[in-house]
């Protein structure tokens, strides 16, 4: 499984040896492992950051790429990375919870963090690690419970843009959005998250 936790900007010849990858997996399921293995770490991080809750994320990761696996027939090729049609799966995975669990309250991580131990692979161990290192920075627990109390909508876009370093454009398509509305959601994603931090003072400063 790949160290890194994000997805990076995929250079021509990167993206013709990922459309040839996923020919081959619609053909062999086997080579759909490849994918697994090439984005899992990201989809994790990405769902992790969305609800704080490392077995919920771990189940959510799992149910993406299995329906990942089952949809594949359904992807058409956009000249974007293949992660982007898996982030636009998670999200609607991560807001299918949020619907049938509308009580949820994202919780802290240390509250998970030594049960699930024994239970999670060494590379989620590793993700979690990370987590716990910039959970020690108070600033960023509050920046991450203000983002966690705002709609979904706006939530997915602050995570994919500032914490998945996504470009608009590609927003764009794991949302189903136009680049504009994107941007629009951005903005008003941004004013209701420097409202509610401005209501933290000790958080901003």
């Amino acid at each position: 499984m790949t160290k890194s936790t994000r997805t990076a900007e995929m250079t021509p010849a990167q993206l013709v040896d990922e459309r040839r990858l996923v020919a081959q997996a619609r053909q062999d399921p086997t080579a759909f492992g490849k994918l697994f293995d090439r984005y899992y770490d990201a989809i994790f991080s990405y769902i992790l950051h969305r609800t704080a809750n490392a077995a919920l994320a771990q189940e959510l990761t799992s149910d993406t790429f299995y329906k990942a696996l089952d949809k594949l027939w359904t992807f058409r090729w956009r000249g974007l990375p293949f992660s982007a049609w898996l982030y636009r799966i998670a999200s609607n995975e991560v807001n299918a919870h949020y619907r049938r669990y509308r009580n949820y309250h994202a919780g802290s991580l240390d509250d998970y963090r030594e049960r699930l131990a024994d239970e999670l692979s060494e590379a989620d161990r590793e993700l979690l690690a990370a987590e716990a290192l910039l959970e020690e920075d108070v600033f960023f627990r509050e920046l991450h419970h203000q983002i966690a109390a705002l709609k979904p909508k706006y939530q997915e876009v602050i995570t994919l843009r500032f914490f998945e370093d996504k470009k608009i454009r590609e927003i764009a398509e794991i949302l189903g959005k136009s680049p504009g509305t994107v941007k629009s959601l951005l903005h008003r994603a941004l004013a209701q998250l420097r409202d509610r931090l401005a209501d933290k003072p000790e958080a901003a400063s």
